[in-house]
């Protein structure tokens, strides 16, 4: 047994969340947290969580059902009435693809498991600048939540929200990765499709751009590749 403590990371199977894991995994021991929230590619992010766990012989894992937001509806990733819009990396209003206060809903369920483990530390792979407008990505968000945390949780619980990438471009994210050993052949960001990657979601785009500015392959196949990182000639 290793002196290390535990720490929660949610893992939704994507880049950034592979990542806050190959990062927490540095210092802690992993128990890792899996939503299924009825979004778009449930099953294929799934796999991708399952796959990670394996990479770093993680036994400690719980899957979650959330079945409240597919009934709340207002997100295409959730309500398939709604069409997953293409790319606009200039856009900046709140997406089509914000799931109404997700964020919230699954630290919530990470501190409750938190406080059964006696996790000292949940990790979540927010992205601040590359977020998309998603609201719940905000810094002073998980500053505040860790205060509500310590405010509804037993007067011995102690639990820091860690957001390690949250002010990271999303080069740098896929460099530490890569300097990490993470698996980011095993993620999946797409937000569409299930089989191969669209290229052309909020998501994917996000991440080309990533690979793009680094001048290195993504591993993951995608059914279209669009140029989204265009170097400046400024200078």
């Amino acid at each position: 047994m290793n002196n290390k403590k535990t720490a929660i990371v949610a893992l939704s199977g994507g880049m950034d969340s592979c990542v806050t894991a190959a990062i927490a995994n540095e210092k802690y021991n992993l128990a890792l947290l899996h939503i299924n929230y009825g979004q778009r590619t449930e099953n294929r992010e799934l796999k991708a969580f399952h796959d990670i766990a394996d990479f770093y012989g993680v036994n400690k894992k719980l899957i979650i059902e959330f079945t409240h937001f597919s009934k709340i509806g207002g997100s295409s990733l959730t309500d398939k009435s709604i069409e997953v819009s293409n790319a606009n990396l200039n856009n900046k209003e709140v997406p089509s693809s914000y799931v109404p206060f997700r964020n919230a809903n699954i630290l919530s369920a990470c501190v409750s498991w938190a406080e059964i483990i006696k996790a000292e530390a949940i990790f979540i792979g927010a992205v601040f600048e590359d977020s998309s407008g998603y609201p719940d990505c905000r810094p002073d968000f998980f500053k505040a939540f860790e205060t509500a945390v310590n405010l509804g949780t037993k007067p011995e619980t102690h639990i820091k929200i860690e957001t390690p990438i949250i002010h990271m471009k999303k080069s740098g994210i896929i460099k530490r990765g890569l300097e990490l050993n993470a698996p980011l052949e095993l993620t999946w960001s797409c937000y569409q499709n299930e089989d191969e990657a669209c290229g052309v979601c909020d998501s994917c785009a996000l991440r080309l751009r990533g690979f793009q500015e680094l001048g290195v392959e993504d591993p993951v196949k995608y059914k279209s590749k669009p140029n989204y990182y265009f170097k400046s000639t400024e200078g």
